[in-house]
């Protein structure tokens, strides 16, 4: 069995569903990606069973099709041995890669088996082409880049790189960076890192500017982006280095996944094709008919603020139709921007979304009171509703109309997919020689796969009286391959004589070489494949002992945070600026205390940006804390002998991953802040403890995102070129639906994170940890003024040194008792 090789341009399909899956294949999808049962990124979607894998790749690979297995999450200590499982499986199964996010994963996957492919994940906020060589040694088959990534840069990446990339081209857009959203865990303990995100951002919130509420009118969806399509871009995209394009939607219908690969396929096709390619407007609505929060380039075009979300809505209208003219007594008059027909469904929006609103099915169209049949492409119309689907009353002159759905389309789009028929054929060749008293011996080449079968005759040939077997003849018998996946492209035939066989035994070799060809078309793949005897770490567990000389580190986002830690008993400092140019005060105060100090990366690392991360070895500091895979290699290629600290957002959740760092020349690291406390004390049994750093104070950090909401509402402009920069003169708050404002913070590269208005506190859970000798403890501040600065860390002082319990730390600060995202359970002996 050859393995199916990448297509030099990829088209990949979401799968949720079997349906989607045959949608997918129907209409030209070069590869599909679906989950296992939980252990993805889309756990709501019905996924498939592991039992199911053969089945599914037989299917995928009789198409010619590729089957990617999404296992796009972090894995917890007690699941590894849960996962080396499923990964086993699909290697036995032939699957055609894993998307993974977790580098532990990774890890694991490298020692079960030296070939078999890995794809980078979103979720591993890759952004810079020093991220991809960070990954080289793990040989990845394609990564994924964040969505952030604009064309220009794309270019740079693909330019420097011989590994391909991934986009996504079309879908729903998180506006956070994959990876680095806590928002579901900290408001609802539901990790968006482990699959269950509850669209955070697709919530209302109040704008808070320098303490008062901005008035917004109907602008409550201040983090709701709209949806990407970027089918106008598939030229560019594939100029800039891409070759995967990805369709988000696994939790879309089938219906959705027809429409959109088909139209994918064409855009990507009529480029290879040497045409120019626009898609129409019919092309758009109808994308827009199957999902859409309203389209965008996303960042793919550049920064443009203003485009990337509507802000009045989080859900998905349809085709706008128009507003509402006027309200007649058993219809309502519209001047219509977009076909319409009887049967439509539409929703009336009066702006006020998170409201019950006025929607139904079209019952008629009239002109004038004339009943009009057929469908109406513009121009003034009455819509008559359903007469038990809309309440004419709630209805007002000037709501938007929106078309939710067209029933001839879904069902135009179904019948692609719906009725099992040879969706694609594929080209054979097919050889046939012989001679009087030998068998007739025939060579088929599937041209796809490269496949080739020799089929015999089981009888011998014999000289012809009439009707000798001609080229002809031939031709028209092993060619009658209807009802199969096959067509007869090309035939030669060398029989040195005139020559006769049945009929029968013609179609004989022919159903046999058909069966054979797609056996060996769906037969697995044989991947290499190591035995491994345990997948936790294999150290040698030292008797940990108690911590003595536990150090407590101060992580100050001021220069008076800064001063005011350096003035007490604090071991270490950590300055997390947002802008990165007074990092040199900050080192110069901690040395006038004889402090030592470490200087925190952004978060992203994207093209351009290593100025940044020279500045901060410029500025001469004790230690650096790495936020990214990109700053990790670029101070290894620098030769930095500087201590590298790994901190929560390189979302190291196993054992194997904080191997992985410490072979990658990590000091130590800080864990994801997705393990409960549970899971930390699970992880913290096979690792070295003298290398782990604990937050134990901190206001976690929920959304990061390339989105400035200061750009986009206290701005006329569209990015930091022409802002007027707002975010230096006010400070922007986002208040929730229950009244908790969270502070909006911008970093040097304009990116915005959004931090839980509440600190929290793992302060309950010190004891426990200075038992599992960890040494190493993290305060970090937000807004605090000095004072409060010195108190937060004389209390955590206390609680380390065993002369305050952890209980009343957090009961005196008024915090949150929780440590990470979720508290989970411990118990203490």
């Amino acid at each position: 069995m050859n393995r199916i090789k990448r297509n030099t341009i990829e088209l990949l399909a979401p799968a949720g569903n079997w349906d989607c899956i045959r949608a997918a294949v129907a209409n030209g999808a070069d590869a599909v990606y679906f989950g296992i049962e939980n252990y993805n990124a889309r756990v709501r979607a019905e996924n498939f069973h592991i039992d199911e894998l053969p089945e599914i790749m037989a299917y995928l690979h009789k198409y010619h099709v590729q089957g990617y297995v999404t296992l796009n999450i972090l894995i917890f200590e007690k699941e590894m041995n849960e996962a080396s499982k499923i990964v086993e499986a699909c290697i036995d199964a032939g699957v055609d890669g894993l998307i993974v996010q977790d580098m532990g994963l990774v890890k694991m996957i490298r020692d079960i088996s030296p070939d078999f492919p890995i794809h980078g994940s979103t979720q591993m906020t890759v952004t810079s082409s020093e991220a991809v060589e960070f990954l080289k040694p793990y040989n990845l088959e394609v990564i994924v880049l964040g969505r952030e990534n604009n064309l220009k840069q794309i270019r740079m990446i693909a330019d420097q790189t011989d590994v391909p990339l991934e986009v996504f081209v079309h879908g729903a857009l998180c506006v956070s960076y994959s990876g680095q959203c806590l928002t579901s865990e900290m408001l609802g303990g539901r990790s968006a890192n482990r699959g269950e995100c509850a669209q955070a951002c697709r919530l209302p919130y109040d704008l808070i500017v320098d303490g008062e509420v901005k008035e917004m009118g109907n602008l409550a969806y201040v983090l709701s982006p709209k949806d990407l399509a970027a089918l106008e871009l598939i030229p560019e995209l594939i100029e800039s280095g891409v070759t995967t394009f990805k369709i988000e939607g696994r939790l879309k219908s089938p219906e959705y996944v027809a429409n959109v690969v088909s139209k994918y396929r064409k855009a990507i096709d009529e480029y290879l094709a040497g045409r120019n390619y626009k898609p129409s407007k019919e092309e758009i609505r109808e994308l827009q008919q199957s999902f859409s929060r309203g389209f965008t380039f996303g960042f793919l075009k550049g920064t443009n603020h203003k485009q990337l979300l509507d802000g009045t809505f989080p859900k998905s209208r349809g085709v706008y139709l128009g507003t509402v003219k006027k309200v007649l007594k058993d219809a309502v008059l519209c001047e219509i921007e977009a076909p319409l027909k009887r049967g439509d469904g539409i929703v009336f929006d009066a702006g006020r979304p998170e409201e019950k609103e006025e929607g139904g099915r079209v019952y008629d169209l009239r002109k004038k009171g004339k009943k009009i049949d057929g469908e109406v492409k513009q121009g003034l119309v009455e819509i008559v509703p359903g007469r038990h689907d809309i309440n004419l009353t709630k209805v007002h002159v000037g709501d938007k109309i929106w078309k939710t759905s067209d029933q001839e389309l879904e069902k135009r789009l179904r019948k692609t997919f719906e009725t099992e028929k040879a969706f694609r054929l594929f080209p054979l060749g097919v050889s046939v020689t012989g001679s009087v008293g030998e068998p007739l011996k025939t060579v088929w080449h599937d041209e796809v796969t490269n496949n080739y079968v020799t089929i015999e005759s089981t009888v011998n040939l014999e000289k012809a009286i009439k009707r000798p077997l001609t080229k002809e003849y031939l031709e028209e018998q092993l060619g009658r391959l209807g009802g199969t996946i096959f067509e007869l492209s090309q035939i030669e035939v060398d029989l040195k004589e005139d020559v006769i066989i049945p009929v029968k035994e013609l179609n004989r070799i022919r159903r046999e070489a058909v069966d054979k060809l797609l056996l060996l078309r769906q037969t697995p793949y044989r991947y290499q494949k190591n035995q491994v005897e345990t997948i936790n770490s294999t150290r040698k567990q030292s008797k940990k002992e108690q911590s003595l000389y536990p150090s407590l580190i101060s992580l100050c986002r001021s220069l008076e945070q800064i001063e005011a830690s350096c003035q007490t008993d604090v071991d270490f400092i950590y300055a997390d600026f947002e802008f990165t140019t007074d990092y040199p005060k900050a080192v110069q105060i901690a040395r006038a205390y004889q402090k030592p100090i470490a200087l925190a990366t952004p978060r992203i690392h994207m093209p351009g940006e290593n100025g940044i991360l020279h500045g901060i070895i410029k500025a001469s500091p004790d230690a650096i804390l790495v936020r990214n895979l990109g700053a990790i290699y670029y101070y290894q290629q620098q030769n930095v002998t500087l201590p590298l600290i790994g901190d929560f957002s390189l979302n190291i959740a196993n054992s194997k991953a904080v191997d992985l760092f410490l072979e990658r020349g990590l000091s130590r690291i800080t864990p994801s802040y997705d393990l409960n406390i549970q899971q930390m004390f699970d992880l913290l049994e096979h690792v070295p403890e003298e290398k782990i750093e604990i937050v134990i104070h901190q206001h976690l950090p929920m959304f990061h995102t390339e989105h400035c909401v200061y750009c986009t509402f206290l701005s006329e402009g569209t990015d930091f070129t022409n802002c007027g920069r707002p975010c230096e003169k006010h400070r922007i708050s986002l208040q929730d639906r229950i009244g908790m404002i969270h502070p909006v913070r911008v970093d040097i590269g304009c990116r915005n994170t959004v931090y839980n208005a509440i600190e929290q506190s793992g302060a309950e859970y010190i004891a426990n940890f200075l038992n599992a000798g960890i040494s190493h403890y993290r305060i970090e501040f937000l807004e605090e003024d000095a004072k409060k600065v010195q108190e937060v860390i004389q209390l955590y002082r206390e609680a380390l040194e065993g002369k305050r319990t952890g209980t009343s730390v957090w009961k005196t600060l008024k915090a949150t008792n929780q440590l990470g995202v979720t508290r989970g359970q411990l118990i203490k002996k």
